[in-house]
């Protein structure tokens, strides 16, 4: 009689993290959250039922109804077309800002924490914003520009944070032991275990990013009349 092997299917890392992931009620909700709304944003041209630009003054304060589900603005566009639209200037701002945030961020932090030195976080993040997008001068890109130096501290801080921690672990005692250089030991065994926090903090910070841009917007300091805004669309509703 033959001999039947039963082997176990090995299971990878990655997909032992998605079913965790799958197993994770929140988690899944917030996931149909932002993807909801990036298709939004990605399908606006076909989604919205009218341009997001157009007037009409027969519409003009239109109630909510069959013709304009979410009424009619002061100068008769759709508001449900310019909300679609609008998603997509948030995201964008809330994507670009980060980009920006952790471009600038990681490396200077990287530096702060090998080196040793200090990196001070004193003026807040929504008035510094405002400073910056004020003298740049009104625009979505300044806006972005803005908000990306102004988050910026904070990756500085935390990546230092983590370079100051990594700096006392075993392997990289090891291999500084072993003559590797400065520039070897922080990208090849300092930054590989810093990433996860920094994606934890980037994923929050688009969250805030979205929310600060709406907020310059609603000042004039954002996306500029006519384009569609959800902070220019508070301003004038």
């Amino acid at each position: 009689m033959a001999a039947v092997l039963f082997q176990p299917l090995e299971v990878t890392p990655r997909r032992r993290a998605w079913r965790r992931l799958l197993r994770r009620g929140g988690a899944m909700f917030g996931l149909g959250v932002v993807l909801s709304f990036v298709l939004l944003a990605l399908l606006a041209p076909w989604l919205a039922p009218y341009d997001p630009v157009a007037t009409s003054w027969s519409a003009v304060r239109h109630a909510p109804g069959s013709a304009y589900l979410f009424g009619a603005d002061e100068l008769g566009r759709d508001v449900l077309s310019r909300v679609i639209w609008g998603t997509r200037a948030s995201l964008l701002a809330g994507v670009v800002s980060v980009s920006i945030s952790l471009a600038l961020g990681v490396p200077i932090g990287m530096l702060a924490g090998y080196l040793g030195r200090w990196v001070m976080l004193a003026c807040p993040f929504l008035i510094l914003a405002i400073a910056l997008a004020a003298f740049l001068g009104p625009s979505l890109s300044n806006a972005m520009i803005a908000i990306g130096i102004s988050a910026t501290p904070i990756f500085i801080r935390l990546t230092r944070a983590q370079v100051l921690a990594a700096k006392a672990e075993d392997y990289v005692e090891a291999a500084r032991a072993l003559g590797n250089p400065h520039w070897r030991i922080a990208l090849r065994h300092i930054f590989p275990n810093i990433v996860a926090p920094l994606i934890v903090q980037a994923t929050l910070a688009i969250a805030a990013a979205v929310i600060a841009e709406a907020s310059l917007s609603f000042l004039g300091l954002g996306q500029q009349p006519p384009a569609p805004s959800w902070g220019s669309m508070l301003n004038t509703a």
